[in-house]
């Protein structure tokens, strides 16, 4: 007899991180952290923008998670290539039921940013794209546009700020004017930083995301 491979769903718990705002009826800033983190590394990063006090921040932490070799800590990563469409599926199942979770009475009338840093860009993406709250935009830094979103799914992000440091070897430069070109073709306004570092959440990034929150929700 050949061996057969299946997929069964079943049900899972995943973690995530909230820091709540100073004030009722915030906004909600939904962050995903990149391969091989934690939530609260991104909830660091998010919390470091200028005003976020004012947002409800939320990071959620990936389903995949493992041990990192050298200090034994729990880091998680977001998904593999195997059975990689229902990893996806999986996971904006999860990112909807944390939002609708953490989200106020009136959230309808502020909506949700999504921030990613890395592989966690991906996942921003895929989330506002599929998001049934309303989505004020995406903050991007370090990581593409999945390849799997069309034009009409993209044009429901409206404002994206996209972020790259210019000797990152990992999003590189073809790459992003890609993504720019992907989302300016779907009608989204995008705001491209091209900061110098590496693969980094830098203190560009920082500014920029910070000037992007206040613009979007004054």
């Amino acid at each position: 007899m050949i061996p057969r491979t299946e997929t069964i769903a079943v049900g899972t718990h995943g973690r995530y991180v909230v820091a709540p705002a100073s004030a009722d009826r915030a906004p909600l800033l939904v962050g995903f952290h990149g391969y091989g983190e934690t939530a609260e590394a991104q909830l660091e990063r998010l919390r470091s923008i200028p005003g976020t006090d004012r947002w409800t921040v939320v990071s959620i932490q990936g389903l995949n998670r493992f041990y990192q070799r050298r200090s034994n800590e729990v880091i998680a990563g977001w998904m593999t290539r195997q059975d990689r469409e229902l990893a996806i599926a999986d996971n904006l199942a999860y990112v909807a039921a944390v939002v609708s979770a953490e989200s106020p009475k009136g959230l309808d009338s502020h909506g949700v940013v999504f921030a990613g840093f890395s592989q966690g860009v991906a996942m921003a993406f895929r989330a506002a794209t599929a998001a049934a709250h309303p989505v004020i935009g995406v903050v991007a830094a370090g990581g593409d546009v999945p390849p799997e979103l069309d034009r009409a799914r993209l044009a429901r992000v409206r404002h994206v700020l996209l972020c790259r440091g210019a000797r990152d070897e990992w999003y590189t430069p073809a790459t992003f004017e890609r993504d720019q070109a992907r989302l300016r073709d779907a009608n989204v306004e995008v705001t491209a930083v091209e900061f110098d570092g590496t693969h980094e959440w830098s203190n560009a990034v920082v500014v920029a995301a910070g000037k992007f929150l206040l613009e979007r929700v004054k």
